[in-house]
This record gives C-alpha cells, structure tokens and sequence, in this order.
C-alpha cells in the first residue's frame, strides 16, 4: 500500500522529517493490507525529528460493508435496510477492532455493542441467522435501489449545477 497524501508530505516535510525514509516505514508496516483500504493512522513527530507512526485497523463501517457485501450504507438508516449481518459477524469484527490501541482495554461486550450501533446507521440489519439465496435475492434488489438513488443524486447535483 502506498501512501498518497500530498498534504501529509507538506506537513511532514514542515517537522524536518525524511520523507523517503518515512514513506518506507509506512509502505513496511502496510505491506500486508490490500491496496485500497482504508487504514487510520497517527503519527506523533518528535522534538529530534523522528516520529512514532501507529496504523490502526480499518473504520468498523470498513469491515462491515466489506461482511454485509455491500458498497454504501443507507441514506436513511433506519427507513431502508442495506445489508444483512449476524451476530457471529458483529463478534468477529469486535474481535479485529479490540486489537486497536483506543479500545485494547474496552470489554468485547460493549464493542459488539458499539459495531451492532455502527450498523444499524448503516442500515445493516443483526440477524441470528441468514439464508444465503435468500440474502442474494436480497441484494440483487438493493443493487436495483441503490442505482436508483445515485440517479436521483446525479440529477439533483445536475440541477444545483444549473441553477448557478
């Protein structure tokens, strides 16, 4: 994975710090997550000019997109279901997220509960169980809305557009 953030450049270049030598470090510590996924970072720099660089794992929305096998969320969570999980998803995905730094010490319970809330503003329904042909059927008609609702989209951004 390669870092590509000009403004992070500019800033890092600002503190003194060897790009080259950083870009390396980042792209060693990433080297194992695919390319495209978003990854969190902090980066402290330090008085002498080196830095501590900490890569956190993906956002929950991330892995729950990724689970559900859907590409956006819902634009009224709570009126439109987007996607369908189970409870063993949501403990699998508080599993991965307990390993980040802020919630090491955070019980799994209440990440389950933080990734069950996350999911339900994306419109993503826990289920205790979920039939696969079923839940294909299910997202070749969502596939169908969300094509819809990008067409309304466009239109309302074509029409913002032209009224300028």
């Amino acid at each position: 994975m390669y870092l590509q953030c000009v403004n992070l450049f500019f800033h890092l270049f600002q503190r003194g710090l060897n790009i080259a030598a950083f870009c390396k470090d980042f792209n060693a510590q990433t080297a194992h997550y695919i390319e495209g996924v978003p990854l969190p970072c902090r980066i402290t720099v330090k008085s002498d000019r080196s830095y501590e660089l900490v890569i956190h794992n993906p956002p929950t929305t991330y892995f729950l997109k990724q689970a559900a096998g859907i590409q956006r969320g819902a634009m009224s969570p709570g009126k439109e279901v987007t996607g369908k999980l189970t409870r063993k998803h949501v403990y699998e995905i508080a599993k991965i997220k307990q390993q980040d730094p802020p919630m090491q010490l955070t019980p799994l319970k209440e990440i389950c509960e933080l990734v069950i809330g996350t999911a339900h503003s994306c419109g993503i329904e826990i289920m205790d169980e979920i039939d696969p042909q079923e839940y294909g059927e299910f997202l070749g008609q969502r596939m169908l809305v969300v094509e819809e609702q990008l067409k309304e989209l466009k239109e309302k951004r074509e029409a913002k557009l032209l009224r300028k």
